[in-house]
């Protein structure tokens, strides 16, 4: 399944500066330009990516990516598309976004859309910010790590803390946690790095050390080293931004649900609004009211705690109907 999953990420790959990938095809092109870090890492990135091939399938259109594997590298991977006439770029995360802003303005003719990226007025014509409730859905995974530890201490191993989203997951986790169960301590660490899964591990052990029985990552490719120290002491992970059951084998046995962002289906969307209706623009916001997040399968729990399922599905009503704001 590993090999398979790797040939369909990289089908059609043209290596040229940071690295690109992409499918054949014909009609729109597409390109995407990744937060730092890889592609396949099992979350963020990944996961876009998937979302710009199969917008690009929905529309005839051709799709491929660029790697970015240092901030610098921002501003002349987007530069790369526009150089080769692309109709539509799709860049990834909030530290993109001011590169991503001064292309937009540049080249109007261009469509563009910023993963996880706020666009402040004025904002241009052609470009949309394609947000998430992040509160939301780590407010869910909150509800799980309260219901189900038993020493009374969880932990949250982010990646930066410059990053809205990040902190987002996390004061929603916090909230929901301290909800569900008053008293309960929420260690929190920022390792400031989203590609070093040796760090997410370290930082891992130590909340373990000091007692955290669930362990919750918000930093990417860093997270699945988090998750891995979670298995390997026995305790409960939670993943993040997608079902990390299932992207991340190696840690299944310990992961017991996932705090989701609809990425794929965002950015699928996306595309198909502007083939559809032309130019995109201002900040569209996935949240409870139109599933743009959610949790994975609860697993692992055997047996699932008594009414955790409906405390789950209570509070997902609530966000969507306005009562629960997991930030108050």
């Amino acid at each position: 399944m590993k090999r398979l999953l790797a040939l369909g990420l990289a089908l059609g790959v043209v290596v040229a500066g940071c690295g690109g990938g992409g499918l054949l095809g014909g009609g729109l092109k597409i390109g995407m330009v990744t937060d730092i870090g890889q592609l396949e890492d099992k979350s963020f990135n990944e996961f876009s990516w998937k979302g710009v091939q199969d917008g690009a399938s929905a529309v005839g259109g051709t799709a491929k990516n660029i790697v970015t594997k240092d901030i610098a590298d921002y501003k002349q991977n987007i530069q790369s598309f526009v150089d080769q006439k692309y109709d539509i770029i799709v860049t990834v995360g909030f530290l993109i976004g001011t590169e991503t802003t001064a292309a937009a303005k540049a080249n109007p003719n261009i469509q563009f859309f910023g993963v996880d990226q706020f666009i402040a007025d004025p904002i241009p014509a052609n470009y949309q910010g394609l947000l998430f409730n992040e509160a939301q859905a780590g407010y869910l995974a909150g509800i799980v790590a309260g219901t189900i530890t038993k020493s009374n201490k969880i932990g949250a191993v982010g990646g930066r803390e410059d990053v809205p989203p990040v902190v987002n997951y996390i004061k929603g986790y916090q909230n929901a946690a301290q909800a569900t169960k008053p008293g309960v301590q929420v260690l929190v660490n920022y390792v400031g790095d989203f590609n070093a899964p040796d760090k997410g591990e370290a930082s891992a052990k130590t909340m373990i050390g000091q007692g955290a029985d669930v362990i919750f990552q918000v930093a990417g490719l860093t997270g699945a080293g988090a998750l891995r120290a979670a298995c390997s002491a026995k305790i409960w992970g939670i993943g993040v931004d997608v079902d990390q059951y299932q992207s991340l084998p190696d840690s299944k046995a310990c992961i017991v649900t996932s705090a989701e962002k609809r990425l794929q289906n965002a950015v699928r969307d996306g595309i198909k609004r502007f083939k559809d209706k032309g130019k995109q623009s201002g900040n569209f916001t996935n949240d409870a009211t139109n599933d743009g997040i959610g949790y994975s399968p609860l697993r692992n729990l055997n047996p699932v705690p008594a009414g955790l399922e409906d405390k789950l599905k209570q509070a997902l009503a609530d966000m969507k109907s306005g009562k629960l704001k997991p930030v108050p």
